[in-house]
């Protein structure tokens, strides 16, 4: 008998996702680096958005992630060295992110838009590998922090803002660039900094820029093998700032004696790592005693990147079942046509696109502190944004690998890495209570934050039933801020200022379709349970254009 092979023809099938445009082809992010002030960075954006949507970057998110860091603690002949090895896709994805500025762009063409251009930079490339997004958020946030001692920002600024990635483990003076971490966790303490118990005492003269040693352990050191960590340590006068560089002033190696790697969740193609500082060098930033008020700089900017980030991540597990729905067949129809199907990614698309908006509208207060509403907006919706949008992305990639069934399940496809990746945002940085009680705080020291955030939901009253009725409420709860209802009160927040953003600036179609499915009363706790009303087939036209 001829052997004839038929058990493995390859049908119904998508092709691979690769080499398309990540950025043209995302209407909400087009529109909105547009309407908040990157119109000029348009071409710039395209350009990465390409080199994220490439089969060579996707590859090497892949690879990144397959061989993770390795510590190593002493060198063959006994000396400590305390050095991470990456794999050489880990340093090929941060050159592509660091070439294109997604680090320094907000600081090298300061005004209109230019926090908006590095927070999409930044949404683009948590599409190719989110673990990496952690050196370059961190490394763009150091800067207002670091502004607060002027002599310190004067040396280290042109290389932390050189568009180019120098991953050579060596003195400062002798790299082309530099990237900054930071170490303020401590395990008695968590997200309660002012319980550390990290020592510093001055080698000379007290003072902001002025030497000191630190003794002490960090229960967790982001990106270990960054060139310079900003840190928090006790002084005799109170919490404080530090600039803890690796390596000496002399050339010889800083005292950062790294404990040991994080084995976590996700976030695996990044080390993270317990640090002890043992008569360890630093720089005092800012005044002794001051320390959260220095620090708090930083995290302003490193919560905007947490939103933007997972919004970004979100987007990527909404393409991958786009792409897969408009590709695959089963009951005798594709599977974006079949109603329920639509459905869902309807409501997914209706979700990442408000992640979008809201991530850049708080992005674009930062460009325009000038001015006292956004000032006011941004102090309230930064922790707002922060919290809603990184909570959101765990549920969201979860239905996304639902919708490639067993496919989205294996680790070929590239949602089990976004689905371990999705929490660490919402994590990192304060976790959700400490966002909830940050925008009370907020409130309580400045009435003014709650007007502004009123004001900007209430641009758009009238425009849906729901939203006005969200707007009452909102009024309501404000009335009387009680920690009880803190959770209640900032989400009902997100989802009003969302729905105020989309219904003043989304097609009437996706605009509408939010507000009713989030604030109406045909609200679900699952996706694709959406009103009748609601047009799924043009949310997803809209969402995934390449589909059509």
């Amino acid at each position: 008998m001829k052997y004839v092979e038929t058990t493995h023809a390859v049908t119904n099938q998508p092709p691979p996702l690769e080499d398309y445009d990540a950025y043209a082809l995302d209407a909400a992010l087009v529109e909105g680096a547009r309407r908040e002030g990157a119109d000029w960075a348009h071409e710039r954006l395209g350009a990465y958005g390409r080199v994220v949507g490439s089969a060579e970057t996707i590859a090497l998110g892949f690879e990144a992630n397959a061989h993770e860091p390795e510590l190593r603690t002493y060198d063959r002949y006994g000396h400590r060295i305390d050095e991470v090895a990456y794999h050489p896709a880990y340093h090929a994805l941060m050159a592509r992110a660091m070439e294109h500025e997604a680090h320094a762009l907000a600081w090298t063409r300061p005004g209109a838009g230019a926090q908006v251009a590095h927070a999409a930079l930044l949404y683009l490339h948590a599409q190719a590998e989110p673990g990496t997004c952690c050196p370059l958020t961190m490394t763009h946030a150091a800067i207002p922090a670091l502004r607060v001692e002027p002599s310190l920002a004067r040396a280290w600024e042109p290389r932390i803002l050189a568009a180019r990635y120098d991953g050579r483990n060596l003195p400062v003076t002798d790299k082309a660039s530099a990237t900054v971490g930071m170490a303020m966790t401590e395990k008695q303490g968590g997200s309660d900094v002012r319980a550390n118990t990290t020592r510093a005492a001055p080698m000379g003269p007290r003072g902001s820029g002025e030497s000191y040693l630190l003794h002490g352990h960090k229960w967790f050191c982001s990106a270990p093998m960054s060139d310079a960590f900003l840190t928090l340590a006790q002084t005799e006068r109170g919490l404080s700032c530090f600039l803890v560089p690796r390596w000496l002033p002399d050339g010889s190696r800083n005292r950062i004696l790294i404990q040991r790697l994080k084995d976590k969740l996700g976030n695996r193609a990044n080390a993270s790592s317990e640090i002890e500082y043992d008569r360890t060098f630093a720089q005092l930033v800012g005044e002794e005693g001051r320390g959260v008020a220095t620090i708090l700089q930083m995290v302003a900017q490193t919560r905007v990147d947490c939103a933007a980030g997972s919004a970004g991540l979100m987007r990527q597990a909404l393409v991958q079942a786009l792409h897969h729905a408009t590709h695959r067949t089963a009951f005798g129809a594709r599977l974006r046509a079949q109603p329920l199907m639509a459905r869902v990614l309807a409501d997914l698309a209706l979700e990442v696109e408000a992640a979008t908006a809201l991530s850049l509208r708080v992005a674009g207060a930062y460009d325009r502190q000038g001015d006292a509403h956004e000032r006011l907006f941004a102090r309230g919706a930064t922790p707002i944004a922060k919290y809603w949008v990184t909570r959101r992305a765990p549920q969201l990639v979860f239905e996304a690998m639902e919708c490639l069934g067993g496919a989205g399940y294996v680790e070929e496809s590239m949602l089990p890495r976004l689905y371990r990746e999705a929490p660490v945002n919402s994590i990192w940085e304060g976790s959700g209570n400490v966002q909830c009680l940050d925008v009370l705080r907020a409130f309580q020291k400045e009435p003014a934050v709650a007007e502004a955030l009123l004001a900007e939901i209430g641009a758009a009253q009238g425009q849906h039933p729901a939203l006005d009725a969200a707007l009452a409420r909102l009024e309501r709860l404000l009335a009387t801020p009680s920690e009880h209802e803190a959770r209640q009160l900032v989400e009902t927040l997100a989802l009003a200022l969302s729905a105020s953003l989309l219904l003043r600036h989304a097609p009437a179609f996706v605009g509408d379709a939010y507000a009713a499915s989030r604030l109406g009363d045909a609200r679900s706790a699952s996706y694709g349970a959406l009103p009748a009303s609601v047009d799924a087939e043009r949310i997803v036209a809209r969402a995934w254009p390449a589909g059509e």
